[in-house]
């Protein structure tokens, strides 16, 4: 039996704002299926944390024939603010946020499923905050 997706997204910036990346993880009846990462230059943690949920549904547009028909996706993120301004629990106020939650919500609008957010422990978005640095800790620009 198919199992929804399961995302887990994170982002950093090192400094606040300092030099920032995002990145994602896939899982589908518990395997990893897929992942992606990049670097953002000067960013605020904040804004990390949205770029990742934003490079996790670029992919989930273009692959949502692997989502099971009628089944919620669930994005966990370490960020308990994020997550509470994309569930609308929390008005986002910074310009630049508002604007990114304006996408996510457009995405969400189009996408023939439901998406829920849930904050976890960074414990439990280990692969995503992993890839968060490693992008931050490699050489290239």
């Amino acid at each position: 039996m198919e199992k929804t997706l399961v995302f887990h997204s994170d982002g950093g910036a090192r400094g606040n704002p300092g030099p920032g990346a995002c990145a994602f993880v896939v899982e589908q009846n518990g395997k990893v299926i897929a992942k992606g990462s990049k670097k953002l230059g000067e960013v605020t943690n904040n804004l990390a944390e949205y770029s990742g949920v934003i490079l996790a549904l670029e992919w989930l547009t273009k692959n949502i024939t692997l989502s099971p028909r009628g089944l919620p996706i669930t994005f966990y993120m370490d960020s308990e603010l994020v997550v509470r301004q994309l569930m609308g629990k929390y008005k986002v106020k910074d310009v630049k946020l508002k604007k990114m939650y304006e996408e996510i919500n457009k995405v969400r609008a189009e996408l023939p499923v439901t998406i829920n957010f849930e904050s976890v422990s960074r414990e439990k978005n280990k692969l995503a905050d992993f890839l968060v640095n490693k992008e931050l800790d490699s050489g290239s620009p």
